[in-house]
């Protein structure tokens, strides 16, 4: 508890980073200059918390359609340039001296204000999953190549070391070869209004979207593997006076047949009943079956504030069990001690971060969500869309301008 105590403070207080100098305009060492495309909930533990502790980032702007709360944001944050209105978006992309963009708007729009930044000149970091569709990806990237830009999906957890210990331990071969993998994550009921933009097919919602697109990435991760089919698909309905969606899924099981015989699950659910005994109220874990043993990360979504690595050796004829904390890569078991990126405060967020100004400043970054990875992520996510009978969710209307 008191460690827990110390992290969030550290979140929060973060110590002053150092200053960078950058003499003269337009040099290497300049500062990256953000610009957030809406007020979104999500922006603070983000980016804006992070970029507290970077000294290369600047939270340079916000834009919202509604002027009075973009205003109110940024004032709370301490961001100095503000736009609004209809026009506020591409104001705010139009401005020269922002660089990157950070992009937490609903999923349905995803695709055209991240098309429109990668127009405008900006790299853009945009929260999962890209887009409804994984054609649309593939359109992000053609544009973002083309523009020689940067994109990233906000995988945020793969930046971790906790994650990444996990899959070196698999990949060690310690357990020997994997058989299984289970990954769950759910909310509580009542956490989620009904109303919320999650439950908009049109804005492509659904807890596949939103919480499967981890669970899917996860299994895709520690298996180093795509699958090969969706053995079964089974989607729970929302039913509330206020939503009449028959395609919105507010709960989605699924198994997975993927290479050299794994089998994985996973399951998830925007407002999982309460459960009191015993009592659970979340489900939040990757659990992996191996030949040799079992390997179980507690918390794989927001390590930073607790973990646990279970580790289960059946090797020899007997059972060794251990248990793993890993917050920051120094105590990851690195064969390279100059790669011990990182402070166990560290958000997900912010080894996140990290990697994509690295990438930006030409540096090469400690892990990095690549142009298949998202790509797959999201044909699997349809996939299971498909197999439960409620289709992919509606593809953007937005068109590419012809140049």
């Amino acid at each position: 508890m008191a460690s827990l105590v110390q992290r969030l403070y550290r979140i929060f207080v973060p110590p002053e980073p150092p200053k960078v100098k950058a003499e003269v305009e337009g040099s290497s060492n300049q500062p990256i200059k953000f610009g957030i495309l809406g007020a979104a909930n999500i922006a603070p533990p983000a980016l804006i918390i992070p970029a507290k502790s970077h000294s290369e980032v600047i939270v340079y702007a916000v834009a919202a359609r509604d002027l009075q709360k973009a205003q109110k944001f940024a004032k709370k944050h301490g961001i100095s340039k503000v736009y609004g209105g209809s026009d506020g978006y591409q104001q705010l992309l139009d401005d020269p001296e922002i660089d990157a963009i950070y992009n937490p708007l609903p999923n349905g729009l995803h695709f055209e204000w991240t098309m429109k930044a990668l127009l405008a000149g900006k790299h853009v970091l945009c929260e999962k999953p890209f887009a409804n569709t994984a054609e649309e990806v593939r359109q992000l990237f053609d544009l973002a190549e083309k523009k020689e830009l940067v994109l990233l999906e906000a995988f945020h957890y793969r930046f971790h070391p906790a994650i990444q210990r996990v899959k070196s331990i698999l990949d060690s071969g310690e357990l020997g070869k994997i058989k299984s993998v289970d990954a769950k994550l759910t909310a509580p009921a009542g956490a989620i209004k009904p109303s919320d933009i999650r439950f908009d097919l049109a804005l492509g919602g659904g807890s596949m979207m939103d919480m499967g697109c981890y669970t899917m990435n996860c299994i895709r991760y520690l298996t180093s593997s795509n699958p090969t089919s969706v053995v079964s698909a089974t989607a729970l309905p929302l039913k509330s006076a206020n939503v009449n969606e028959t395609k919105i899924d507010r709960a989605m099981t699924a198994t997975l047949a993927l290479p050299n015989d794994v089998i994985a699950s996973l399951e998830v659910d925007l407002a999982m009943p309460w459960e009191f005994f015993p009592p659970k109220l979340f489900k939040v874990w990757v659990e992996i079956k191996c030949e040799g043993g079992e390997v179980e990360l507690l918390n794989f979504v927001l390590p930073t504030l607790y973990h646990s690595i279970k580790v289960s050796n059946k090797a020899g004829g007997t059972t060794t069990k251990r248990v793993e904390k890993i917050y920051k890569f120094a105590d990851a078991h690195l064969d390279d001690p100059s790669k011990a990126l990182g402070e166990d405060w560290w958000l997900t967020y912010r080894y996140q971060l990290e990697a994509f100004v690295d990438k930006l400043k030409g540096r090469t970054p400690q892990t990095w969500v690549t142009r298949e990875d998202s790509i797959a992520n999201l044909q699997w996510i349809e996939n299971v869309y498909e197999k439960a009978g409620l289709g992919s969710r509606p593809k953007s209307n937005y068109v590419l301008p012809v140049e």
